[in-house]
């Protein structure tokens, strides 16, 4: 939703997986409707209200499904670095948890 450096408590999370996601760079929603090959997406998925919102609003344009998968923001935790870093921790595991659950073969070849 708006524009920044990516975390690094982020980029700490998915290193402990063997996922670099270093070079990333965090786009807002008008630099994805900006890309060269326009907005070609099935399914937004969005963790916050205020993207679940401005989601819901793109498909006025795209046809995309939208779902919301409403996610804790882990920047809101104050503490020590290993406290912060379990935030960021527990919103990836629940975020590749709904990911698996959605996207699992057993679950494509039910639908």
């Amino acid at each position: 939703m708006r524009k920044g450096e990516l975390d690094g408590f982020a980029i700490a999370a998915m290193n402990e997986l063997g996922i670099d996601i270093a070079s990333h760079e965090p786009m807002t929603f008008e630099e994805l409707e900006d890309l060269e090959d326009g907005l070609d997406f099935d399914l937004i998925v969005t963790l916050a209200p205020e993207a679940h919102h401005k989601a819901l609003e793109l498909t006025h344009r795209i046809s995309a499904a939208v779902e919301y998968w409403p996610t804790p923001d882990p920047t809101d935790i104050e503490g020590h670095r290993e406290q912060r870093l379990d935030a960021y921790r527990a919103v990836r595991d629940q975020l590749l948890a709904r990911i698996s659950a959605r996207f699992s073969p057993s679950r494509s070849s039910a639908v």
